[in-house]
């Protein structure tokens, strides 16, 4: 999906697989994959931006959808003499723009590199 991790520990970079991911949503620690030390996704702003991208996961089939249904419109409007062929043909077009420009944006949006804090166990702090 393109999210990776860095941890604030070691600096190392990795990147997050889905149960990672099922951890980070659940707000649960997980290993780092370059140092074994327990890390958890504590910035409250990255977290917002991750719980985000689940309004990402439809946009492909809305946009199947979208872009299909104006294309026959064009078309339905081309037969019956509305538009001429080479302005339904500039529609097909700008809507195809359309649908790949919009893809392009979420794939870029579904980029994160989260920073992971080491987790402080409460057993092992001292009084």
């Amino acid at each position: 999906m393109g999210i990776n991790g860095v941890c604030a520990h070691c600096n190392g970079t990795f990147p997050l697989s889905a149960w990672h991911l099922n951890a980070i949503a659940i707000n649960e620690s997980f290993a780092c994959g370059c140092c074994n030390k327990a890390v958890q996704l504590n910035c409250p702003q990255q977290l917002k931006r991750f719980r985000a991208l689940d309004s990402l996961s439809m946009l492909k089939a809305s946009m199947i959808v979208l872009i299909g249904t104006s294309l026959l419109v064009a078309l339905v409007c081309e037969w019956i003499g509305l538009i001429s062929v080479v302005e339904q043909l500039n529609f097909s077009l700008l809507a195809l723009l359309l649908y790949f420009a919009t893809l392009r944006y979420a794939r870029y949006r579904q980029r994160l590199t989260l920073i992971l804090q080491p987790v402080v166990r409460s057993d092992s702090l001292t009084s």
